[in-house]
């Protein structure tokens, strides 16, 4: 009782030390004992760094790391402090937007964390020694209900192997004791296991399943024991166990993350649809592959979701294609009363069956209409817009240069820049002759893309006396829609258009 009350009235700091001294610190961090759980982390939660750390006096020290070479960093500045009492995985998901750390260091300059999350690692004893975190220098939302999972579960392996390499340090002495400890480890690791919302399972380094955990003879109602070894795929969809032997095979060949969407048969024999990942430990000295550490996540009812929303999706896409049809029926069906309107009315039709080629080239689509060309690509729109031109001759229009990548925000405005371009060339230029040829450069620069348009083998051009509305159709859709410029050069040989938009405009994803 007196030793008891000695030790409560201990400071936490002085009794964390004490714990502290009882590790190989020095050789758990030289060795990169820690090493793969850090990189197991960084690449669960999809971040540069990540690093399992313990305070220790005034000072922060890195034990394992992924991203980074520094050994540690003074505690003063450490976003672990703020994790050493919390519950669960601590987030900050915009470090300059805090008060508390807009003038940390680390913050302002050097690596310029800007998204931190940390999960504490308490001993048996209730002692907080660190954390298990990862570090991104951009903003964040916030880590996926299955990140947070896998972050506490790694950060009480990473604890557990601290207390396997403590154990070892004491087997010299204590005989049985430590190799009860040991497996006192490996129980409370199948334990947590067993508490987890996900299927964890996990192979020997020939791929040999030897561990599931309680929620797989949950889910899937087979006796324990009966999916060991190959059995587990006999629990696959019959029309996905090739697919998933061929991914999990290729993960073994070559130590990649395994990752795939199969069915999984449910104990009441309906297959549900689970996302299957797993990475592989490796050997601190070797590098070689010790075991493999998987889950299988339920995704059944947000796959179902998916699968409807592409269905609306591709309803309405149809019918905003068929909508273009109408209107461009209306506009001819309009002008056969009014001839003096009809070049009007045969120019506005071809705008709106562009419009509705570009429509249809970004819509969403199944595996049965989806076009050849990547739906992402300029290359490919441009392609289906001078599809048309081209007749028989794939080199009439030809593309060269950079790709870019385009989403349905600019998709419009490049059709009907491009569609006026090629109309233009084929009324007065280029393309009005047998032997004319355009030539499409696209060169992608570090901010802005230049597309240059040339026209050969036509008749000679002149600079026209006034300007048409195609040409204010042009210059509205990469100025005003697309934010660019556009520079014209009636060489006689043929029109030389130069279009420079920013990168930026193209898609959103920059």
């Amino acid at each position: 009782m007196i030793a008891t009350a000695l030790q409560d009235a201990e400071p936490i700091d002085t009794r964390r030390d004490h714990v502290v001294a009882s590790y190989d610190v020095s050789g758990i961090r030289e060795g990169g004992a820690l090493d793969d759980i850090t990189g197991f982390a960084a690449a669960l939660c999809e971040t540069p760094v990540a690093l399992v750390t313990l305070i220790r006096g005034d000072t922060q020290e890195f034990l394992g790391r992924t991203g980074t070479d520094l050994p540690g960093t003074p505690r003063a500045i450490s976003f672990c402090e703020h994790a050493l009492d919390a519950a669960e995985v601590v987030e900050f998901t915009d470090l300059v937007g805090d008060p508390r750390f807009a003038d940390n260091p680390l913050v302002t300059g050097g690596p310029q964390i800007r998204f931190y999350a940390g999960a504490p690692m308490r001993g048996d004893d209730g002692q907080t020694l660190g954390t298990l975190c990862i570090l991104d220098t951009v903003a964040r939302d916030g880590l996926t209900p299955l990140q947070r999972q896998g972050l506490a579960v790694l950060a009480t392996a990473a604890l557990a192997r601290l207390d396997v390499r403590r154990a070892d340090r004491r087997v010299e002495t204590l005989g049985s004791d430590a190799r009860r400890a040991l497996s006192d480890s490996e129980q409370r690791f199948r334990t947590l296991a067993d508490t987890m919302p996900q299927m964890v399972w996990s192979t020997l380094p020939d791929g040999f399943h030897d561990y599931y955990n309680a929620r797989w003879y949950e889910f899937t109602g087979a006796p324990e024991g009966t999916t060991d070894g190959e059995g587990w795929n006999d629990m696959f969809h019959p029309d996905d166990q090739d697919r998933a032997w061929a991914v999990w095979r290729h993960s073994l060949a070559t130590g990649d993350p395994y990752q795939i969407e199969y069915r999984l048969r449910h104990f009441d024999g309906v297959y549900r649809w689970v996302l299957g990942r797993a990475l592989p430990i490796r050997d601190e000295g070797t590098g070689a592959i010790t075991r493999w550490f998987g889950t299988c996540t339920d995704i059944h009812e947000q796959k179902l979701a998916m699968e409807e929303r592409e269905v609306i999706s591709q309803e309405l896409s149809h019918r905003i294609k068929n909508i273009f049809a109408v209107i461009a029926g209306l506009v001819g069906f309009s002008a056969r009363g009014r001839p003096e309107f009809r070049q009007v009315a045969n120019d506005l039709r071809d705008r709106i069956t562009a419009l509705g080629r570009a429509h249809d080239f970004v819509r969403p689509h199944s595996a049965a209409s989806r076009p050849e060309a990547r739906q992402d690509s300029l290359h490919g729109l441009l392609g289906e817009l001078f599809a048309a031109y081209r007749g028989d001759r794939t080199d009439r229009v030809a593309i060269d240069g950079d790709d870019v990548v385009i989403d349905d925000r600019s998709t419009t405005p490049l059709a009907l820049l491009f569609h006026e371009l090629a109309t233009n060339a084929t009324k007065y230029g280029a393309l009005g002759h047998a032997d004319g040829q355009v030539t499409v450069s696209v060169n992608r620069g570090d901010t802005n893309t230049t597309i240059a348009w040339t026209e050969r083998g036509g008749p000679a051009v002149a600079q026209p006396a006034r300007v048409g509305f195609g040409s204010q159709l042009i210059e509205m859709s990469a100025v005003r829609q697309l934010g660019g410029t556009v520079a014209r050069d009636w060489r006689a040989e043929g029109l030389a258009v130069r279009v420079t938009v920013p990168n930026a405009v193209f898609s959103r994803a920059g």
